[in-house]
């Protein structure tokens, strides 16, 4: 089967000559199809580098979330065209601490004297799915709200999919990871849209946005370059390339305290684009994925997980809500390493996630 129509030739071209991530390829149907090569090979991915390209290629599950993501990538550029009056209606200040609208003014102007931003509006899965009585949203997401609905539970099969692989290779019970994680109790899943302005780049930034994810599993969509690893063997920052009918993966922090640090949770950062891409506004579109709102984040019992060696310092436990805030608007800012735990960093800004 060939792969799902994309967008990505209207953008100009990633620079071929660039040096990028090593990220190996994955397939999502020989996943779905329980390929036992594939899933070792996803595993080893999942240890090694925390990411990965989902290659949708041959899956109708994969080929209908990339046909969900371009639209949707076309639903958040008409949201951030919307006067800014009208989106900070939204704001996180007013309709949530973590959910809604957030932006960042650049200090610098569009040619039509508005400022330049880069933005972002995070939706809650508990909205789409009922769990709780949905937040304030914009009449241009009422609109789309089924798009939204189909397009979270096309990514929890994917996610609740992987899941499943990894309980097998970590010799866990099957239904132990995704019993954490189930759809129908709160999370602190969403889609986030972002935006980032063109902007020259700055040293300072690309440091205060380096991070890792909160949560367990991460689904990003891109367009144009600008996501940034940090390569664990040689600590270089390099460009994660957008390649068609790919979905890029990467693990969280919650997964790296499930299974005693035996998972990856790898260090990125959100740069400004390589050129000739640098001229173009740049947009994805994330699927976040954490454990259940009263999980607590601490290590499993079981398989691979109790030959690893404990820890002599314990972390704090906290449960997924609690580490969720902490991190994200609280007094926990920083990284978490695969094999040092959380680094504080004080300078980093709130909000990286």
């Amino acid at each position: 089967m060939m792969a799902p129509a994309t967008t990505h030739h209207l953008y100009p071209p990633f620079p071929a000559e660039l040096s990028t991530a090593p990220l190996v390829s994955v397939s999502l149907a020989k996943l779905e199809a329980s390929d036992g090569a594939e899933s070792k090979a996803f595993f080893n991915a999942c240890r090694s580098l925390g990411f990965f390209y989902l290659d949708t290629t041959g899956s109708p599950l994969g080929r209908t979330l990339v046909a969900e993501a371009e639209q949707l990538n076309d639903l958040q550029a008409n949201f951030f065209k919307l006067p800014n009056q009208q989106k900070e209606e939204y704001a996180r200040e007013k309709v949530d601490p973590f959910f809604g609208y957030r932006h960042g003014d650049l200090g610098t102007c569009h040619d039509d004297g508005t400022p330049k931003r880069n933005e972002s509006y995070n939706m809650r899965k508990d909205d789409f799915e009922g769990n709780c009585e949905a937040l304030p949203h914009p009449g241009l997401i009422k609109e789309h709200w089924s798009l939204l609905q189909s397009y979270v539970r096309h990514c929890r099969a994917v996610i609740d999919l992987m899941l499943t692989h990894l309980e097998v290779h970590l010799e866990l019970p099957i239904g132990t990871l995704a019993n954490l994680h189930r759809i129908k109790e709160r999370s602190g899943d969403h889609v986030r849209f972002n935006q980032r302005a063109i902007q020259p780049y700055s040293d300072g930034d690309a440091k205060q946005g380096e991070h890792t994810d909160f949560g367990t599993l991460t689904i990003l969509f891109n367009w144009l370059g600008g996501l940034q690893i940090r390569r664990p063997d040689t600590e270089d920052w390099v460009y994660v390339k957008p390649v068609p009918g790919h979905a890029i993966i990467n693990l969280g922090d919650s997964l790296v305290k499930f299974t005693a640090g035996i998972l990856r949770s790898n260090v990125h950062r959100v740069v400004v684009p390589p050129a000739p891409q640098d001229t173009i506004t740049r947009n994805s579109l994330v699927y976040f994925s954490r454990p259940e709102d009263t999980v607590v984040l601490r290590r499993l019992r079981g398989g691979l997980i109790d030959k690893q060696p404990r820890a002599e310092i314990l972390e704090p436990e906290m449960t997924s809500q609690e580490w969720i805030l902490r991190r994200s608007v609280g007094d926990l800012k920083g990284v978490y390493t695969h094999s040092g735990g959380l680094e504080l960093r004080p300078q980093m800004a709130a909000g990286r996630v």
